[in-house]
């Protein structure tokens, strides 16, 4: 039995890495895409080192392409990264920087030029840099909601909000502007009320990539709170610790009409496991009372830790 419950637990977690680089991955084919469809085809700069490789190859008539300084520049963060974030950080973002790279260099070459123009760049530049941007930011947002990053602004956005309670889209639109400000000095041809438009254009890519950026990380960190009525607590409760990993807490209740005691559990979760929870409670007890609602937040072990935005001082 106790093998049988070890190699459970072993396949759960092989399952868990499996799932996170999938998610990984797809959020950068999502970022990319944007990238690559809507926002570099209409000669827009948008943040991050995406951003700074736009303006690289622009500048170079795509003699250098977003590729190849997205990825020499990532080097120099991931090291950073690494070091403040821990190992595990560094090992998906690697992954996702190699990943991501790969995908600048393929994309443009894998989907057809006429598919590109019929699509974006004959839509207009408004509507392109906000879907560009939305894109990128729900890859970025399930990037960062499996422990990676497509590093970059990402990873300072990261460190901050491990210690601060700033929203990581937030800090990523600081770290943009100026990256989007400096594409003026591109030379070109166009005048300079021109110029400031495509500027103007750049920083609606970054708003719209930070709001999604927020609402993806928000979602996935939100928590739900659970009351428990069954008589049959002690098995939820058994299965909650052992299947789950979460803490349960056993509370002494009295029913007012039948004036009968009995015990309640409650519990908190991620938003994400209360439907896998509601089905394993249903397996057990198809009679259990359950009452379920969203928590502004949680703070402690398996959720979120406490992050003080300013020191007192010691009178």
């Amino acid at each position: 039995m106790e093998t049988q419950t070890k190699t459970t637990t072993r396949t759960r977690k092989v399952f868990s890495v499996v799932n996170d680089y999938l998610i990984i991955t797809l959020g950068l084919l999502c970022y990319t895409a944007g990238w690559s469809i809507f926002i570099i085809p209409n000669g827009i700069v948008g943040g991050g080192v995406s951003g700074i490789g736009a303006i690289v190859q622009y500048a170079t008539n795509g003699t250098i392409p977003v590729s190849y300084t997205f990825f020499a520049v990532n080097l120099v963060l991931l090291i950073i990264g690494i070091k403040t974030l821990g190992k595990a950080f560094g090992a998906k973002t690697v992954y996702a920087v190699f990943v991501a790279s790969l995908l600048f260099r393929v994309l443009p070459e894998v989907i057809p030029q006429t598919f590109i123009d019929e699509l974006a760049v004959a839509n207009g530049k408004l509507l392109c840099a906000l879907i560009g941007g939305s894109m990128s930011g729900l890859g970025i947002g399930l990037a960062f909601s499996r422990g990676g990053s497509t590093a970059g602004t990402d990873v300072i956005a990261l460190i901050i909000s491990k210690y601060r309670n700033i929203p990581p889209g937030r800090i990523i639109l600081l770290c943009d502007i100026f990256i989007v400000g400096s594409s003026i000095f591109l030379p070109s041809d166009l005048n300079f009320g021109a110029r400031i438009a495509g500027i103007m254009y750049g920083y609606l890519v970054v708003a719209s990539c930070s709001y999604v950026v927020d609402l993806s990380v928000a979602g996935n960190k939100q928590s739900v709170q659970l009351f428990i009525f069954s008589k049959q607590y002690q098995e939820i409760a058994d299965m909650i610790s052992g299947s789950m990993h979460r803490g349960v807490t056993v509370l002494d209740a009295q029913g007012w009409y039948t004036k009968s005691s009995e015990k309640v559990l409650l519990v908190m979760v991620r938003k994400v496991e209360a439907n896998y929870l509601l089905s394993m409670i249903k397996q057990i007890d198809r009679q259990a009372f359950i009452s379920m609602g969203s928590v502004m937040g949680v703070y402690g072990q398996g959720f979120d830790s406490i992050k003080a935005k300013k020191k007192v001082k010691k009178i």
